[in-house]
């Protein structure tokens, strides 16, 4: 999956985490609803937000929420999933931005796109990905030309800009396009006047978008001889955090003129991982979830966090005695062992969770301990855990009345 907003599961409390699976797995669902199993690979992290906007502002209603099967992403469990129009929209702006994608990479020749049976089968993929993206945009009233044509101008535009072209003539066809997709989650959501404030939003979150693609894959652009936004128009990386850092205030100022239901999630996800997105791409920040990475304890003061893998906890007695004093308190005895399997059979064990993806993603049981263990899902980049408890630190004042501090954040 693509995305610049991928949120570590570390930093969502339960709740949220919760919910922003289910907009994930319903884009994927309503993907698979109206366009067919291979519609579903175009699922992605960003297209969930038009979903959690048009919920965020929506009333609750008692078929907001469906329970779907088990999934091997989900490590073959039921989940709660997000339904209706909020979902069926972002599956048709998904469908188009895919497409789009792929014409990009057709146009840049990348990888196998160089050889024109690919090249020529890709387009036709792309060509029913838009098709199917307006059918179902029209269905919810919104017009997908608009993305269409976002998508064609940006290719002109591309091809006259240079050395000093400024750098937002090139991200305006993205920002047009995702402001309009932002702006109709209120038309669906009944709430007209959240139109204004929500395109705006969209129109900086395509910003950001197109600049931390292009900051990404600069390197790699550079040595394939792709075409680079930063590298042709001669941006230095410098203005670009710039345009970034400005882009960010934006969109949490937006926020503050929307109303919304319940925009925790939209608010988390718009105004907290947004930074961490801007963080990571420029590489400001560091997983605090890795081996010798510095936290902050309970009174403040720095502490080392623990090693931690996909594989259990760090070695070591978590109920010995501190170092440089007495036994100290009375502690819980440690679990008793566990059966364990046999070679064999924790092989083919093994080999059915890797198969299914359950160790990639959730939690697992071992194969032969039968202990639970984190996917590999969480060895992210996900920042500094600290951030999600002391998440109205660097946003200014944008998160008066989002109950942003007070939204169960278990560090």
């Amino acid at each position: 999956m693509f995305g610049i907003v991928r949120p570590c599961t570390h930093r969502l409390s339960e709740g949220l985490r919760t919910e922003w699976m289910a907009h994930l797995c319903g884009l994927c669902l309503a993907l698979r609803s109206d366009h067919g199993q291979f519609a579903r690979i175009v699922t992605n992290y960003d297209g969930l937000i038009v979903s959690v906007l048009t919920e965020a502002q929506s009333e609750r209603t008692t078929g907001w929420r469906r329970t779907a099967g088990p999934c091997p992403l989900r490590a073959m469990r039921t989940a709660p999933v997000a339904r209706g129009e909020g979902a069926r929209l972002a599956a048709a702006v998904s469908l188009v931005l895919a497409s789009a994608k792929v014409r990009d990479h057709v146009a840049d020749g990348d990888g196998l796109l160089r050889r024109r049976p690919v090249a020529a089968a890709a387009r036709r993929v792309a060509a029913g990905w838009d098709r199917a993206g307006a059918r179902t945009g029209a269905q919810l009233g919104f017009d997908t030309a608009l993305l269409v044509d976002a998508v064609d101008r940006q290719t002109g535009i591309e091809l006259i800009a240079g050395p000093g072209t400024p750098l937002l003539t090139v991200t305006e066809p993205t920002e047009t396009a995702t402001a309009a997709a932002f702006a109709h989650t209120a038309v669906l959501a009944g709430k007209p006047q959240n139109a204004e404030p929500l395109a705006e939003a969209g129109r900086l979150f395509g910003r950001l978008a197109h600049l931390l693609d292009a900051v990404e894959d600069q390197d790699a652009d550079a040595a394939s001889g792709a075409w680079n936004p930063l590298t042709a128009t001669g941006t230095s990386r410098a203005e670009a955090r710039r345009l970034c850092d400005d882009a960010l205030h934006g969109v949490r100022l937006a926020l503050r003129d929307a109303e919304f239901t319940d925009g925790k999630l939209a608010h988390v996800l718009l105004a907290h991982e947004l930074r961490q997105s801007v963080d990571r791409a420029f590489g400001t920040t560091a997983c605090s979830h890795q081996p010798g990475a510095v936290l902050l304890d309970g009174t403040g003061g720095p502490s080392v966090a623990r090693p931690t893998g996909s594989f259990g906890p760090a070695p070591g007695n978590p109920y010995a005695p501190s170092p440089g004093g007495p036994a100290g308190p009375p502690q819980p005895p440690p679990e008793p062992p566990r059966d364990r399997r046999g070679l064999i059979m924790g092989c083919l064990v093994w080999a059915g969770l890797a198969c299914t993806c359950q160790m990639c993603c959730g939690t697992f049981e071992d194969p032969w301990s039968h202990q639970r263990r984190e996917g590999l899902c969480s060895q992210c980049d996900c920042g500094d855990v600290c951030d999600a408890c002391d998440c109205c630190s660097n946003c200014g004042d944008c998160c008066d009345g989002c109950d942003c501090c007070d939204c169960d954040c278990s560090c």
